[in-house]
C-alpha cells in the first residue's frame, strides 16, 4: 500500500503487520488442511505429494514467523508481550475513523 493510501486509511505501519498476520494465519490453516487431506488419502503417490506440500507449508510458516518476530509483530515465546502487541493492534483498529454516511 502506498503512503497516501496508508494515510487515508489511518493504518500507516499497521498495514504490513496486518498483511503478515493474515499470511501467517492462512499458512497455519493450510498446514491443518493438508495434514487432514494426508490422513484421508489412500494412494502412495498422493501421500508423497501431500507430504511435500505439507513440508513446503511448514517451511513457509517458519519464514513468515521469523519475519514477524524480526519486525516485532509476533512474540510466540512471550505471552505478555504478545498480548500487548495484540492490544495495540486492536486499539489502532478501533481508532480508525468510521466512514461518513
Amino acid at each position: 500500500m502506498n503512503q497516501m493510501m496508508q494515510n487515508m486509511t489511518g493504518m500507516g505501519a499497521m498495514t504490513e503487520q496486518v498483511v503478515a498476520t493474515d499470511f501467517l494465519i492462512t499458512a497455519k490453516t493450510g498446514i491443518k488442511n493438508i495434514a487432514t487431506a494426508l490422513t484421508e488419502t489412500s494412494t502412495k503417490e498422493v501421500r508423497e505429494t501431500l507430504r511435500q506440500y505439507l513440508n513446503d507449508a511448514i517451511d513457509t510458516h517458519e519464514k513468515i514467523s521469523n519475519y514477524m518476530i524480526s519486525k516485532g509483530y509476533y512474540e510466540p515465546d512471550n505471552l505478555s508481550k504478545q498480548l500487548q502487541i495484540d492490544l495495540s493492534a486492536a486499539q489502532t483498529a478501533l481508532n480508525l475513523q468510521q466512514p461518513q454516511q
